[in-house]
């Protein structure tokens, strides 16, 4: 999938004329010019039969400068937009607030990351100045440092409720420290804004698509370098807002949580961007069929006991 480029299992695959497909393919334009000082070793990784299925054209035309041959690289698009939200999720998320923070204004903040926590809980105290009943939704990216993040909101004062402790906020509970697996889609879900994290700090931001497939209004930081290509489609049509710093993200949600209307209208955008995007999955499986069907439709261009 996308930049696993594995010199070594091309190889393996290619010696044993083993079919070996590229996923929704990228590389960044300076991924190329780092790979360029390598180019013998990935024009000769990249020769093995390899099918590319590229996010886009200039990602296929930066993989035949790699040195994958023309006729077996193609554009299919980017499979994550064909993420389906199972429609028991936005049901499930409603259901939890009810019983957890009934109607109160709520806003996430998923996968974050070490030092961004901080500036999250510093913006949710600038957010509660403007709407004290204000709930956060905190969502570390990784378990290992759920406990950390739960010493954060003990030092910096805040009244938090574990989910894993399965119980209600009351009105006096200003975050929810989401320390499980797997339910980011039911926090999104729960929620009236996302801040998707990892983009405060130099990480490079992560899946927007998750809280677009449910029509929620999308923050981010300035730092979007991991999901580049997304991140400049959902700012071009409005559906995210990129903020720089503590402030201007507290005034976002704010703004946010003030007018239903507008992030209904926010949220809206991300869901069509992300409907009229699908179908690289599709165009993956007609790309593949031949090869699935055992069918050799792209045949190497050479072998690895011959390069």
């Amino acid at each position: 999938m996308e930049t696993e480029i594995w010199p070594n299992l091309y190889y393996a695959c290619g010696r044993r004329l083993i079919p070996l497909i590229l996923v929704s393919a990228r590389i960044s334009a300076t991924s190329l010019e780092r790979y360029r000082k390598l180019l013998p070793l990935f024009r000769e990784t990249l020769s093995y039969g390899i099918i590319i299925a590229a996010q886009t054209q200039a990602d296929a035309n930066r993989f035949e400068a790699l040195g994958t041959a023309p006729e077996r690289t193609s554009v299919t698009g980017n499979i994550k937009f064909d993420i389906e939200t199972d429609e028991s999720v936005a049901r499930e998320g409603k259901a939890l607030r009810e019983s957890r923070f009934a109607d109160r204004p709520v806003w996430i903040a998923a996968s974050t990351h070490d030092k961004e926590e901080e500036m999250v809980l510093l913006a949710h105290r600038m957010i509660q100045r403007e709407i004290p009943n204000a709930l956060l939704i905190l969502v570390p990216r990784h378990p290992e440092r759920f406990s950390t993040v739960r010493l954060l909101l003990e030092r910096m004062g805040f009244q938090a409720v574990l989910r894993t402790a399965d119980t209600p906020c009351n009105p006096e509970t200003e975050v929810l420290l989401g320390d499980t697996m797997g339910e980011v889609p039911l926090f999104y879900a729960a929620s009236d804004v996302a801040f998707v994290g990892g983009t405060l700090v130099s990480v490079g931001g992560h899946n927007l698509l998750e809280p677009a497939a449910l029509a929620k209004p999308v923050v981010t930081g300035p730092y979007l370098f991991s999901t580049q290509e997304i991140a400049d489609m959902f700012a071009k049509v409005g559906a995210s807002t990129i903020v720089n710093n503590v402030q201007e993200l507290a005034q976002t949600v704010v703004e946010f949580l003030a007018n239903p209307a507008k992030a209904q209208a926010t949220g809206d955008k991300g869901l069509a961007l992300l409907l009229q995007n699908r179908g690289a999955l599709q165009r993956l499986l007609d790309l593949l069929e031949p090869t699935l069907n055992g069918v050799s439709a792209y045949p190497p261009s050479k072998t690895a006991d011959s390069a």
